[in-house]
This record gives C-alpha cells, sequence and structure tokens, in this order.
C-alpha cells in the first residue's frame, strides 16, 4: 500500500545555466518522493467502509493473523452484525 498522504516535494529552483548539482539535487528530491509514493507505510484514514459479507468469522480465528479484523458471530449475535473484533494473541 502506496503513502497515500505523501506531500509532494518543494522542487530546488533552476540556475540559468545548465549545473550538474542541480540535476543531481532535483533527481534525489524525485528519488525520494517517487519512494514514498511505491513503498507501504502509515495510512490515516478518517473512513472504513467493510463488506461483513466477506469478513472471516471466529471460525476462521486460527487461520487468522495478528491484527486481522473479523465478525463476532458467537453468542447469539446474528449472521448481520457489524461487532467487529480483531486478533489479538494466537
Amino acid at each position: 500500500m502506496a503513502q497515500l498522504n505523501a506531500t509532494p516535494p518543494n522542487l530546488p529552483l533552476a540556475p540559468d545555466d545548465y549545473e550538474r548539482r542541480y540535476q543531481d539535487q532535483l533527481n534525489n528530491v524525485l528519488r525520494l518522493f517517487f519512494s514514498q509514493l511505491s513503498n507501504p507505510g502509515p495510512v490515516g484514514a478518517t473512513t472504513l467502509n467493510l463488506d461483513l459479507a466477506f469478513l472471516p468469522t471466529e471460525a476462521d480465528l486460527p487461520n487468522l493473523r495478528l491484527g486481522d479484523v473479523y465478525r463476532d458471530t458467537q453468542d447469539g449475535v446474528q449472521e448481520n452484525s457489524q461487532m467487529l473484533r480483531i486478533k489479538t494473541s494466537t
């Protein structure tokens, strides 16, 4: 997942004549920016939409990784319940 909140860099101002140092600096700034866009990192979000029909349930708990979200259907909770839990231990 790319960093969606990567801010565009401030590009260095170009000199009137060609300078290798300017080109190197520009390339480094752009390389860093594209690296931020293509590498996984933290993502900030204000909303999250999930389709409950596709979430695993506690029956799938042994196959889930730590941090995975699942739908709790135990203790008489209805199938269309929105009680979500996060796997926190093995």
